[in-house]
């Protein structure tokens, strides 16, 4: 058992159970510890997942267990930032879910902190993990798309506010541009190869906020908590934005928890001079063959598949830690992302363009 990678998990609710079955999926990695403010959410899952080294407090958790290697932060976005720091200077390696941080300025300063620990800070950028990903990957890094200069990303919900702690900004920093765009913003930039932001046109609203009165009609019904009323939703409904890159490239985002749509929606779409691809949520390519119009589809589900796919992400982790592997999700992608996150609230509060620097 010495030579495993010892990993603990501080934030013990939902997105902990996938960081857990990614490491119980591995040979050489003992999930050591949890940390939760929750004692009974803790002791549950403790004994759920034959974990006995239990704490309320993360600090403590540290200084009791110096022998732990790795920590995976799932706790809220406004205890990411004080949870991965903590970690990293107590010389742990940290995957950090996502939005990295609050703001750019927490994200800076994580980053900072493990380049003075010399330690890895990954952060959980999921979708460049997914099938789908690999696909469109593997054609962008062929050429034949030739130049990627225009992009789209939606990922809207019709009545789809997670509730909780997600309407209230003291601990979600926003709705749902900081919980879904975060997702497809950094999906199409790792795509077109992380160019950095330069400057954002944004707006916000807060129209239809999370429908409290809302009642399913349907079992199954897509959105999370049809009905309920929540305790507190002080976030944006709806974001928008136009955000350019150095490299003359512009990608038009679309985020939203509650909107007047058919259904919920999460499409990226990318325009190259050679050819152009949408994914809803199978692949197809536009481009022209022998001087006609052409539409490719690919033989097998394009599709995004969530089976195995923070599986993949957790190994990606420890293979970096274990093998020196390059990290896909380095915290500097983090940085890039939340300045962009930062432009946009900025951008819908003042009515101007951001530039961002």
């Amino acid at each position: 058992m010495s030579n495993k990678l010892k990993v603990a998990i501080v934030g013990a609710g939902g997105i902990s159970e996938v960081h857990i079955a990614g490491y119980k999926a591995l040979d050489n990695v003992e999930l050591y510890a949890l940390c939760d403010i929750n004692e009974e959410r803790l002791k549950e899952k403790g004994a759920r997942h034959g974990v006995s080294r239990l704490f309320t407090d993360e600090a403590e958790m540290l200084r009791a267990l110096p022998e732990i290697d790795a920590v995976s932060v799932t706790t809220w976005n406004s205890q990411h930032a004080p949870c991965a720091i903590m970690a990293l200077e107590a010389g742990k390696h940290v995957i950090c879910e996502k939005p990295m941080a609050m703001n750019a300025e927490e994200a800076a300063a994580m980053e900072a902190a493990a380049k003075k620990a010399g330690k890895l800070l990954m952060i959980g950028f999921v979708r460049r993990f997914g099938n789908d990903c690999e696909v469109l990957k593997d054609f962008i890094d062929a050429g034949d798309f030739g130049e990627i200069y225009y992009c789209k990303a939606n990922y809207t919900r019709r009545n789809g506010c997670p509730g909780g702690w997600f309407g209230d900004k003291s601990r979600s920093g926003g709705g749902p541009l900081i919980d879904l765009g975060v997702h497809v913003i950094d999906l199409v930039r790792y795509l077109i190869g992380n160019p950095q932001p330069v400057s954002v046109y944004g707006a916000t609203f807060d129209k239809l906020k999370d429908r409290p009165g809302i009642k399913s009609l349907a079992a199954g019904y897509t959105a999370a908590d049809a009905g309920r009323e929540k305790p507190k939703f002080d976030v944006e409904d709806l974001a928008t934005a136009l955000v350019r890159f150095a490299n003359g490239a512009v990608l038009h985002v679309e985020a939203a928890f509650s909107m007047n749509i058919p259904h919920d929606k999460g499409i990226i779409e990318l325009y190259g001079t050679k050819s152009g691809a949408v994914l809803d949520p199978e692949l197809t390519i536009y481009t022209q063959q022998n001087n006609y119009l052409t539409n490719v589809t690919m033989a097998g589900s394009t599709a995004l598949s969530f089976t195995g796919l923070f599986e993949n992400e957790i190994a990606h982790f420890v293979r970096c830690i274990t093998d020196g592997i390059p990290c896909r999700n380095p915290a500097e992608d983090g940085v890039a992302l939340m300045k962009i996150l930062d432009a946009v609230y900025e951008s819908a509060a003042t009515g101007h363009e951001v530039i961002i620097k």
